[in-house]
C-alpha cells in the first residue's frame, strides 16, 4: 500500500513509494501435491515393513510355516494328484453350474410367469446359502433324506459346486442378454426365424462374449469353494489341496502345508485372473460384443 508524502506547509503531494511490499506465498499445484501423497504414503510403507522385520519372530515363523522337508514331503502328491483333482472339480462344477445358470436365465427371461418366479426363488435361494451349507446338504442330508440313496463323491461335489454357482451365473447370463440390444432380435424375427433359433444362435453368442470376463471371474471363485469339498472326506486318491494339507498339517504337526497349497491355488487362480483381464479388455463392454 502507498503511503502519501507532504510537504513543508503540510500539503500532500501525491503516493510515495511503498512502504513494505507483501510476498505472495507459493501454492502448491496438484501434481506437486500428488507426489507429495505418494511419497508420504511410501514412507508410512517402508517404516511399517521396517516395524515387521525387527519385532517379528522369525526363527518361529520359519520353523512353523517354512520346512523345506515338510514341503518336500508332500510332492508329487500335491501335483499329481491333490492340484489335478482341484482342477478336476473345478471345471466339473463350472461345467455344471453354466448349463443350470443358461436355463434359469432363459427361465427369468421368459413370458412365463411361472417359469420368472421358479427362476427367482432359485437364484435368490442358492445365492443367499453359504456354500459349506450346500455342501453339508448334498454330502449328508440326501442320504439321510434318501436311504440307500448314494452317489458317488467327483458326482456329489460336482453338483454342490454348480448349485453355488449357479445362480450367481444365471444373473451374469440374464444381464448379458439384456446387454444386447432388441433390434438383434427383431432384425432377426423378420427374417423368419423363430424366436427359439434367434435366441441361441443371434442373442446368446453375442451375449457370451460380453459375459466371459464375469465368467472367468465366477470360475475363479470355484476354485476356492472347491477347498470345501474336504468335509465329505475322501479317499487317499480323491482328495484335492485342502483335504492333503488337512492330513498334511496332521501328520506332521507343522503348518507349511498350508503355505504349499496356497501356492497351488495361485497356480490355479493366476492365469485365470490374467486371462479375465485380457477378455475384459477385448470383450469388457457391450458396444465391444455387439457390432
Amino acid at each position: 500500500m502507498s503511503v502519501p508524502t507532504a510537504n513543508e506547509d503540510g500539503r500532500q503531494t501525491g503516493p510515495a513509494v511503498p512502504a513494505a511490499t507483501a510476498t505472495p506465498k507459493a501454492k502448491m499445484s496438484k501434481r506437486q501435491k500428488a507426489k507429495l501423497s505418494r511419497g508420504i504414503q511410501y514412507a508410512i510403507l517402508v517404516v511399517i515393513a521396517i516395524l515387521i522385520a525387527i519385532f517379528a519372530d522369525w526363527p518361529t515363523f520359519i520353523k512353523t510355516f517354512v520346512r523345506v522337508d515338510v514341503a518336500a514331503g508332500m510332492f508329487p502328491d500335491v501335483i499329481t494328484m491333490a492340484l489335478k483333482n482341484t482342477v478336476i472339480y473345478t471345471f466339473l462344477g463350472f461345467a455344471l453350474g453354466l448349463a443350470i445358470a443358461l436355463v434359469v436365465a432363459l427361465m427369468r427371461l421368459s413370458s412365463v410367469g411361472v417359469y420368472r418366479w421358479l427362476a427367482t426363488i432359485y437364484i435368490e435361494f442358492f445365492r443367499g446359502l453359504p456354500a459349506l451349507v450346500v455342501f453339508l446338504v448334498m454330502g449328508f442330508g440326501l442320504p439321510v433324506a434318501f436311504p440307500g440313496f448314494r452317489l458317488p463323491q467327483l458326482i456329489v461335489i460336482m453338483i454342490a459346486l454348480g448349485l453355488v454357482s449357479s445362480a450367481y451365473m444365471a444373473e451374469t447370463i440374464r444381464a448379458g442378454i439384456q446387454a444386447v440390444p432388441k433390434g438383434q432380435i427383431e432384425a432377426a424375427r423378420s427374417l423368419g426365424m423363430s424366436s427359439t433359433r434367434a435366441m441361441f444362435t443371434i442373442v446368446l453368442p453375442q451375449a457370451m462374449r460380453i459375459i466371459l470376463p464375469p465368467l472367468t471371474n465366477e470360475l475363479i471363485l470355484l476354485a476356492k469353494d472347491s477347498s470345501l469339498a474336504y468335509i465329505l472326506g475322501s479317499s487317499v486318491d480323491g482328495r484335492e489341496l485342502a483335504a492333503l494339507g488337512r492330513a498334511e498339517i496332521v501328520n506332521t504337526a507343522n503348518l507349511t502345508p498350508f503355505i504349499v497349497i496356497a501356492l497351488c491355488y495361485l497356480i490355479i487362480t493366476i492365469p485365470l485372473s490374467y486371462l479375465s483381464r485380457v477378455l475384459e479388455r477385448k470383450y469388457g463392454s457391450a458396444d465391444s460384443g455387439v457390432k
